[in-house]
């Protein structure tokens, strides 16, 4: 219960005011909590930042298994919008993960680092869905694949972020990208 009051603040405040702007002070204003249940938990603010990231990351991954059926996940059609328009109900480990990577004055942050293996995983995956999807294409164009998607997606994000579009109305857009992509590299 403290931990979760503790992650929520964190990631409300981050979203708020972005990582500097989330000091030990302000989590303990609006978690209710003392500071000593802070750093009892975490240890420091750069590990709490971490596992927000990976808080939100989980929570991610839930709704998706929650929102599709058995097996969709794992194939372009079924499951790509939900996992698309998920990253929208849980933002904080792509909107925290994105100001870290943005922030090249820690870049050996356990947060930042965090963020990078999520990538790395997540990146993995979509070529398994992808391996699933066009047996034809080769590990490199899979890469290319997976790259494109997470690139399409980021921008997607920050487009929604600034008010322009709404990633989980546009996913079928990114979808589509993919097959056209997939189509040229195979």
């Amino acid at each position: 219960m403290a931990r979760r009051r503790i992650l929520d603040a964190t990631a409300e405040l981050a979203g708020e005011r972005g990582i500097d702007g989330t000091t030990i002070a302000a989590i303990t204003e609006r978690s209710g909590l003392p500071k000593s249940s802070i750093y009892w938990h975490f240890g420091d603010k750069e590990a709490l930042i971490a596992s927000v990231v990976d808080d939100s990351y989980q929570r991610w991954i839930e709704h998706i298994k929650s929102t599709t059926e058995p097996g969709d996940h794992q194939r372009l059609g079924p499951g790509f919008g939900p996992s698309i328009s998920a990253i929208t109900n849980s933002p904080d480990f792509i909107r925290l993960g994105l100001m870290l990577s943005l922030d090249q004055r820690q870049p050996n942050s356990p947060a930042r680092q965090r963020f990078i293996e999520i990538r790395s995983e997540v990146r993995v995956n979509l070529q398994r869905l992808y391996r699933a999807t066009f047996p034809h294409l080769s590990d490199a164009s899979l890469e290319r694949l997976s790259e494109l998607t997470m690139a399409l997606t980021d921008g997607y994000f920050i487009a929604e972020r600034a008010e322009e579009t709404e990633l989980a109305r546009n996913h079928y857009l990114i979808e589509a990208a993919i097959h056209g992509a997939a189509s040229s590299l195979g």
